[in-house]
């Protein structure tokens, strides 16, 4: 019989996590839907409004690798920690009408972003080693969450406001409430030599097929995930919806993300691989890209939804697959460095890629198939990662991808 989850003792961790997770996505989703009023009022140009998209993601990818050093550093607590202070200055520093604190700004959520982000998948599979893609189910639903009400309440927030700068200054009230809360209630010991990762060529999950495939996967799915955040707002403009309702479009085409991010590990695990739900999910993303860009606007509702589920389970698995192809913690934290680290940097040419295109071209049929190949190129990587292969340490200390 499978392992009972104690989840009463889990609840304060969950709860922690949770709060966390809010905060890891409204800075990238609140600013989509005000993008072109940004761009009016800074007079920048269609690629430096590209490269304002693509930097956060960039540095997703770029500060990831330095999560498991600071967890060496200061432990894996307090790392966090620092995370979120960087985060709650760096939306201060960005709610600026001036380019330079801007774009320091973006790069410095972006940091923050990626080393948090890093984290969170290595600690849930130290907490609660079975049942680590369940909870990582809850920790995405989060995410989307958080992504939801960036989207939502950016311009409203700018309406009442008076400013967008306000608006996306905004969030860092709720980043700082995720530091206190954090501090309070999560003990932060000082690291010990026993509980460092061992470090040495036997850990080297760069030297490991599985742990590219993963990559891969993680990579592609994300590239469609942040030209979403970043442009699809511009994109339903383009077509002819008003900032607002671009934006609470993307807000519930995100809310529709929690659906599929918290019931997709469940449905996983019903099969002997994750092959089949991946690809489930991914054929719903496709949909909903072509209905959004390529339907007439009265279908819009019904794409919104169908990219939503699709892309909530895609980001969903992505995570859970980092926890099931990892033995231990230590590997969760040595793959979801390489994942995040690499993945998020591939992920970060989807951005600016169409930011280019729409700064040359008006067709929206370029661009619907540009996403249709980071969909087929995350469904190839999931043949491959989705199989029932794992990460482990053999008697000999060598790291070795075991089959079943």
């Amino acid at each position: 019989m499978p392992q009972r989850i104690a989840w009463r003792g889990l609840m304060p961790f969950l709860g922690l996590m949770i709060l966390v997770a809010l905060n890891l996505r409204p800075a990238l989703s609140s600013m989509a839907p005000m993008l072109v009023r940004i761009q009016q009022d800074l007079g920048l140009s269609g690629l430096s409004i590209g490269v304002l998209t693509t930097l956060p993601v960039l540095c997703l990818g770029l500060f990831a690798p330095l999560a498991p050093w600071l967890t060496r550093l200061l432990g894996a607590e307090r790392t966090l920690s620092l995370a979120l202070l960087l985060l709650g200055g760096a939306l201060v520093l960005r709610a600026n009408a001036h380019p330079v604190p801007l774009y320091l700004g973006t790069l410095a959520v972006g940091a923050a972003i990626g080393i948090a982000g890093t984290l969170l998948p290595a600690l849930v599979k130290r907490e609660l080693a079975q049942g680590a893609d369940l909870v990582t189910g809850v920790y995405t639903m989060a995410l989307c969450l958080g992504g939801a009400l960036g989207a939502g309440f950016s311009v409203p927030l700018a309406e009442l406001l008076g400013s967008w700068q306000l608006a996306l200054g905004s969030w860092a009230a709720l980043a700082f409430a995720a530091l206190l809360a954090w501090r309070l209630r999560m003990p932060h010991p000082q690291p010990t030599h026993s509980a460092l990762p061992r470090r040495g060529p036997s850990l080297r999950v760069t030297r490991q097929a599985l742990a590219w495939q993963v990559t891969g996967y993680m990579g592609s799915q994300s590239a469609l995930a942040y030209i979403v955040f970043g442009w699809l707002p511009t994109l339903l403009q383009r077509r002819g919806m008003d900032e607002a309702a671009a934006g609470w479009l993307l807000a519930a085409s995100v809310i529709a993300q929690l659906v599929t991010a918290l019931g997709a590990p469940w449905l996983a695990r019903l099969g002997r691989d994750q092959r089949p739900t991946i690809l489930a999910l991914l054929a719903l993303t496709a949909a909903g890209v072509v209905i959004l860009l390529q339907a007439p606007l009265a279908w819009r509702w019904w794409g919104a939804m169908l990219l939503g589920l699709g892309q909530g389970g895609s980001f969903s698995m992505a995570l859970t697959l980092i926890v099931l192809r990892s033995a231990n913690s230590q590997l969760a934290g040595q793959l979801s460095s390489m994942a995040q680290g690499i993945g998020y940097s591939i992920a970060a040419t989807g951005p600016l890629l169409v930011g280019i295109l729409i700064e040359f071209s008006d067709s929206m049929s370029l661009l619907t198939f540009v996403l249709m190949g980071f969909i087929g190129a995350a469904a190839l990587c999931a043949l491959l990662a989705g199989r029932q292969r794992q990460l482990a340490i053999d008697d000999q200390g060598r790291l070795i991808t075991r089959c079943g």
